[in-house]
């Protein structure tokens, strides 16, 4: 069974939320449901990058680095941010 590291966005906060699941769609439904305790007040939410894995332990791997400052360095070229709708200032 394969394991994803993803990236959600919300629009309507800029917002970004990093996690791991095995299920995609299963996990962007309980994120904009509200049963995510972390991203109940940031709905509704859009999944902008993920990645792919054998195992569980690689795809949590994947998801602490995403989390630190080369990580979001890596994500910054690698998400579509001209597909994002940030406010204009």
């Amino acid at each position: 069974m394969p394991y994803y590291a993803y990236v959600i966005y919300s629009e309507s906060h800029q917002r970004f939320y990093k996690g791991h699941c095995e299920n995609l769609d299963r996990r962007l439904k309980e994120h904009n449901s509200g049963k995510t305790k972390s991203t109940k007040a940031f709905r509704p939410w859009k999944i902008v990058f993920f990645e792919k894995f054998e195992t569980r332990e690689e795809a949590v791997n994947r998801e602490k680095y995403f989390k630190t400052a080369a990580g979001r360095k890596y994500l910054k070229k690698h998400i579509l941010y001209n597909d994002l709708e940030f406010p204009k200032l």
